[in-house]
């Protein structure tokens, strides 16, 4: 079958490796943040679609049997623009979504709704790892009375006030360099979204281990759709041996 990933997560070059190893003909197709996407098996899109009417467009014309929508799960828009174009297209879509973090006991955590309530839970002093990535940081870096190490995979469009450094990474991540990054840098409050996965929830024990406290920002909220948790959950809900 021909199959649609939208792409953007580990996940996502795993089960386009699989698929395309299944003898399946894929297309991954990432929005353009990220500028060197993983290698991975099938065909590489970079840019976007124009819109649910765009991406529904794009399925016609390329005879797509099958949508993956393996975004971010914090890409709200883009998951809301897969559930219109599989009913615009009459495909099946399928949400691969990693679990979320769950809190640990004795952690630190505070549940925030977005990024202003959490912005605004700073206390005046508090010296922040910033792990959001590159939208929205204006919000956060408007306190001037806290000071910012804002950490992002590619590097940030502008430079950032003087009460605000960046630093690049890539995960995985390990507890002992997490640990000692917060340590060495006089870290006091973690802010992040709930991404789930292995990949970067060192930081989360790292944190818990110098009682640093997090401020978590809660899932939007996504309109419904046939989730997966795990690759393979996904590959059994796309019903590829179906005629």
């Amino acid at each position: 079958m021909k199959i649609l990933i939208l792409g953007g997560t580990e996940e996502a070059r795993l089960l386009a490796d699989q698929l395309a190893g299944m003898g399946h003909e894929v297309i991954t197709s990432f929005a353009g943040k990220t500028k060197e996407p993983a290698d991975m098996l099938g065909e590489i899109r970079i840019g976007g679609f124009g819109g649910a009417a765009g991406l529904g467009d794009y399925i016609l014309k390329n005879g797509i049997q099958r949508l993956v929508d393996a975004t971010h799960p914090y890409a709200a828009r883009m998951a809301a623009n897969a559930v219109a174009a599989a009913k615009q297209t009459g495909i099946p879509l399928v949400r691969l979504v990693r679990p979320a973090w769950k809190e640990p006991q004795y952690a630190f955590w505070h549940h925030m709704a977005d990024a202003d309530e959490a912005a605004a839970a700073l206390p005046a002093g508090a010296r922040v790892l910033l792990t959001v990535g590159h939208k929205g940081l204006d919000i956060y870096l408007k306190r001037t009375d806290c000071s910012f190490l804002v950490r992002t995979i590619e590097p940030l469009d502008a430079d950032l006030p003087a009460h605000a450094q960046s630093i690049l990474g890539r995960p995985p991540f390990f507890v002992g360099a997490e640990t000692e990054l917060m340590h060495g840098q006089g870290i006091t409050h973690l802010i992040t979204k709930n991404s789930g996965g292995v990949q970067t929830e060192a930081k989360l024990r790292a944190a818990q281990q110098l009682r640093v406290v997090v401020l978590m920002i809660a899932r939007p909220a996504l309109p419904e759709a046939h989730e997966a948790p795990t690759v393979g959950r996904a590959i059994a809900a796309l019903k590829l041996d179906a005629r």
